[in-house]
């Protein structure tokens, strides 16, 4: 009798400590909110949407992220341009005002972007599950603290391999230079010396293909991205029938922004920054030019001096 007994006490006892265990795993599963991460779909190789799912460089950082935080992911695709007055950077901010995301990467740091917004609201750019935008009520925007600065920004100057070689706008002279209109590359070579390189502009739009143009001969040279670069050689096999010129950096860092009152979620962030190896190896997997970030981190404005020389 004894025995059978001690026998139930013990299968009591275990019962009792499975049911804590599945307490404290339920607690703690509550405390662990998903992580949701906003990311622009057309921002390869950092970001990159394909059928509503994301890869590239930031979706690696946000798995570490996530992992740092010990909470699930979740990843949402934006895109850019809603509304005609509206600016990346207000758009973020209506995301995280939101509450879309905790957290988006790829933000140019500069300052006026940061902390209180420019605008008292803003619609959020479209995403999956987002209503239509005519029924898209505005957001009231918030106040945007930005990580450590994870990457470097740049354009590179692309070439016909049989054009005379050029490193600066001022060596592309009697050359077809493809402009597209609206971009930062198309205003430095509209306005650079005055209009000095108009005659030999070739307006394209941005649905042009600038690939096609430039290997058919359309056109000789084309400012771009680094990273649109970093797209080329991927997807193009050997050998290339287009060159470019060293990455001309802009001044300005990319980071992650999140909402003030986030804390831990941006010190996550940094101490994912923090780990240049790793960084490095995401950077080789995906293809992209690693830029270590320049400083200081925020900047006010764009620094264009390489590529302003005559």
């Amino acid at each position: 009798m004894l025995r059978v007994t001690f026998k139930l006490g013990r299968v009591v006892l275990m019962t009792a400590l499975s049911c804590l265990a599945s307490a404290a795993l339920a607690q703690s599963s509550v405390s662990k909110p998903v992580l949701t991460v906003c990311m622009s779909e057309d921002n390869a190789p950092l970001s990159v949407a394909h059928k509503s799912q994301l890869s590239g460089f930031d979706v690696s950082m946000a798995k570490a992220v996530a992992q740092e935080l010990g909470r699930p992911l979740r990843l949402v695709p934006f895109e850019s341009e809603l509304e005609q007055d509206a600016n990346f950077a207000v758009e973020v901010n209506a995301l995280l005002s939101a509450g879309v995301c905790d957290l988006v990467s790829g933000f140019p740091l500069l300052a006026a972007d940061l902390g209180p917004p420019s605008r008292l609201k803003a619609k959020t750019p479209d995403y999956p599950g987002a209503k239509r935008p005519r029924e898209r009520a505005d957001v009231v925007l918030g106040h945007v603290v930005a990580s450590d600065p994870y990457q470097g920004m740049a354009l590179q100057l692309v070439q016909r391999e049989d054009a005379p070689r050029a490193n600066t706008l001022g060596e592309l002279r009697g050359q077809k230079i493809g402009v597209i209109a609206g971009t930062l590359e198309g205003t430095l070579i509209a306005t650079y010396q005055g209009g000095a390189l108009v005659p030999n502009m070739v307006s394209m739009s941005k649905l042009d293909d600038r690939w096609a143009a430039l290997e058919s001969g359309r056109v000789d040279a084309m400012l771009m991205p680094s990273t649109a670069w970093d797209v080329y050689r991927q997807r193009t096999a050997s050998p290339l029938r287009l060159r470019a010129g060293p990455a001309q950096s802009l001044g300005i860092n990319m980071g992650w922004v999140a909402l003030a009152g986030k804390p831990e979620v941006i010190a996550a962030v940094n101490l994912v920054v923090a780990r240049e190896a790793q960084l490095q190896q995401w950077a080789q997997e995906v293809g992209l030019q690693r830029l270590v970030p320049s400083y200081p981190a925020v900047v006010q404005s764009l620094s264009l001096a390489a590529l302003l020389k005559p």
